[in-house]
Order: C-alpha cells, then structure tokens, then sequence
C-alpha cells in the first residue's frame, strides 16, 4: 500500500500547479482548468484519506466536489462565451467595459 503522504505530495504539486495557473495566465479557458486542477487535488486526498482510514466518507465527499465541478465547468463556459462574444477574446484583462 503506498502511504498517505505520497498522496498528499502529489496534491499539494497539483494543487500549487492550478494556483500558478489562475495567478499567472490571463486566458480564462486556463482559469477553469487551473480550478478544476484544484478540486482535483482535494479529491485526491480525500479518497487518499478515506482508503486510508478505511471509510467511505472521503469517497462521498470528493463525488459532492465532482458535482461542484460540474457546476463551475457550466457557469464558466458560459461566462467564456459572452467574453468571446462582447470582445472576441476570452483575455480577462479585456473585459474592463462590464464593470459597473
């Protein structure tokens, strides 16, 4: 069995990847990525956990984070498409027209 904090590496590395994304690109394509990237890593050490410690629990949570995922992925397309519609672009610095 390989040990808990090999998981928890592997985590924190994707997790610091999907920071580095949504801090550093400008394209909001790599925004919803870099997100995804993030709750991908807290699946992973919620199901890491929960084989862990022999319960089902972590596996439930990381289905629920799937279905917020899904949620995210719906909302920001379409936040992507008007982007790419009003600006044709999906650059987010270019979007300073729809503030107030």
């Amino acid at each position: 069995m390989v040990p808990l904090e090999y998981y928890l590496v592997l985590s924190a590395a994707v997790f610091c990847v999907g920071v580095f994304g949504v801090l550093a690109r400008r394209n909001a394509l790599v925004f919803l990525m870099s997100v995804e990237l993030m709750l991908n890593s807290a699946n992973i050490v919620f199901v890491a956990a929960s084989g862990q410690y022999g319960t089902i629990s972590g596996q439930v949570f990381s289905l629920f984070t799937m279905a917020l995922a899904a949620a995210e992925v719906a909302v920001g397309i379409g936040i992507v498409l008007v982007l790419y519609r009003n600006f044709k672009s999906v650059d987010v610095t270019k979007a300073t027209g729809m503030r107030w």
